[in-house]
């Protein structure tokens, strides 16, 4: 079985490393890419400049509160792409806001984590999604340019 390819669109550099941990001590075998704000995750996507060999992600994991292009903005740019749109995209970040959590499913979201803060409770939010989005959900094959 291949890795599974997952981008993580978060500039926290604390929760890059926690999401990193957590990834770590996973049962499936994975290549986590971060994009640290949104234009550099528009520009994995769309495999533009230096990530103009990125693997397409088999699952994205994206933070509302970015720099340059915010969350809100990467994700309704995702689900407006033919190819893009059948990525799994989750969620994840810090916000409770109701307009931000309706926002996100009018522009269909697969689901809305917020992030827990303490570091075990944060892992085992990852592990979940990593682990309902791959050995639960069927997923179509996606391919690997």
């Amino acid at each position: 079985m291949r890795n599974i390819e997952i981008l993580l669109v978060e500039d926290n550099p604390g929760d890059i490393r926690l999401t990193k941990e957590a990834l770590k001590e996973s049962k499936i075998t994975n290549n986590l890419h971060v994009a640290i704000d949104g234009v550099e995750a528009i520009d994995f996507l769309k495999k533009r400049g230096r990530f103009a060999n990125s693997p397409t992600p088999d699952l994205i994991l994206l933070d509302l509160n970015l720099p340059r292009k915010g969350g809100i903005e990467v994700l309704a740019e995702i689900k407006a792409n033919g190819q893009m749109k059948v990525i799994p995209t989750v969620v994840l970040t810090t916000s409770q806001s109701e307009k931000d959590i309706l926002k996100s499913y009018e522009l269909h979201v697969n689901c809305f984590v917020t992030k827990p803060v303490e570091f075990d409770a944060f892992a085992t939010v990852v592990r979940s999604i990593e682990d309902f989005w791959f050995t639960i959900v069927k997923l179509p094959k996606m391919e690997q340019q």
